[in-house]
């Protein structure tokens, strides 16, 4: 008898012929995410099984396998040739101190004449003669014995389905460039598209001495958190301060973070084109803040002319976010109390719904801008991003 643990697909399944395309995909994700662990990865029968592991990192293992997009669940098993006659036996002295148990049976191999409901009255008749102490409970038992009878005369027999987040494997859907800034929402909406597949970059912008170094090291500390979920990926840190003191130098205080926001998302749009990525990709919720109106994403909307902007946190509130954002581990990072970018030279009542044709004008009164922007992009700072536990 051996132990491994069982990793079921998501929807890949629904693929079609490209089916073989995703599950190479995720093997190679999967591969990936486990490359601190001495274990192996097997395919067999529309599933992936890592066996060959510590039994004492077996918690950890399955900790990791659940920030893999693309798998369904995953469930810690014991693996025999199949012997319906011998699962009881095999299993008994492993069976957690329960009082109740049931046994529920799939069974694939259809070579076996049993249903599967005989063949689970089979297996609780024979775990009840050696443990004399349980009882059958089929409606609401302590432990539910799950017995899975492949095609290719292997037994798993498990009492966990452990639930992943499911989404596509990182990598089959392109590559953004995420608008990273030290805030709650952007870590959340990088962590959102990247369940849909897509590989991520990432961009920030820094305006030292106004926004401290400690306010840089907090994003790249959220960006090492979203890459147990989204891998390895460069954050090109923009160097902001003269632009920003151009923007307060020319600008009306009511435009300036408009204003501030139609540059941040042009020279966004350059980098993530330089880098081969298909989009952008902001945090924004609407109405949430007055840059994130209809009328203030209609005016950012402006400045980009090839990629599109994708807004994963559109339609949802704050506390929806909040919630993402404690569950992925990001909430803490994100307040704490560093002032990025976003809040330097804050005007006191910002425009609420710019027009563009306005906006412009604005934009268009900083002299020297290409030439501050070209700048900037020019002296960008690249980290590359990593699991800590990398």
């Amino acid at each position: 008898m051996e132990k491994v643990i069982i990793i079921r697909f998501g929807e890949i399944f629904l693929k079609g012929k490209n089916k073989k395309f995703f599950e190479n995909l995720l093997e190679k994700n999967i591969k990936n995410a486990l490359s601190i662990y001495d274990c192996v990865i097997e395919k067999s029968q529309n599933r992936f099984y890592a066996t060959n592991y510590d039994l004492e990192l077996e918690d950890s293992i399955i900790c990791t396998l659940q920030k893999v997009f693309g798998i369904h669940s995953v469930s810690p098993a014991f693996k025999f040739p199949t012997d319906i006659t011998k699962v009881a036996e095999l299993v008994a002295d492993e069976l957690p101190d329960v009082k109740t148990f049931r046994v529920s049976v799939k069974r694939a191999d259809k070579t076996i004449n049993l249903t599967s409901t005989e063949i689970a009255s089979q297996i609780g008749g024979d775990i009840l003669q050696l443990k004399g102490n349980l009882s059958v409970d089929l409606h609401n038992p302590e432990l539910n014995i799950n017995v899975d009878i492949r095609e290719n005369k292997t037994t798993y027999v498990f009492y966990q389905n452990i639930k992943c987040y499911e989404g596509m494997p990182v990598g089959s859907s392109g590559r953004g460039m995420l608008l990273l800034s030290g805030g709650i929402d952007s870590p959340v909406a990088g962590f959102r598209m990247a369940k849909r597949g897509m590989q991520i970059s990432a961009i920030h912008f820094h305006s030292y001495p106004f926004t401290s170094i400690q306010a840089k090291e907090k994003v790249i500390e959220l960006g090492q958190i979203i890459s147990s979920y989204c891998g390895h990926f460069p954050l090109f840190v923009v160097p902001f301060t003269k632009i920003q003191q151009a923007i307060h130098q020319y600008c009306r205080e009511d435009f300036m973070i408009t204003v501030m926001r139609m540059i941040m998302i042009e020279i966004s749009e350059k980098i993530a084109i330089s880098q081969n990525c298909g989009a952008l990709i902001t945090g924004e919720s609407l109405g949430q803040v007055a840059s994130q109106t209809l009328e203030s994403i209609t005016v950012t909307n402006s400045r980009v002319k090839n990629l599109p902007i994708l807004r994963p946190l559109i339609d949802m509130d704050k506390t929806e976010i909040i919630k993402i954002s404690k569950e992925i581990d990001t909430f803490a990072t994100s307040i704490l109390p560093y002032e990025d970018c976003c809040t330097i030279f804050l005007p006191k009542n910002p425009i609420i719904k710019p027009k563009v044709s306005i906006s412009e004008a604005e934009y268009n009164k900083i002299q020297g801008l290409q030439e501050l922007i070209e700048d900037a992009i020019k002296n960008v700072e690249i980290v590359k991003i990593k699991n800590k536990r990398k």
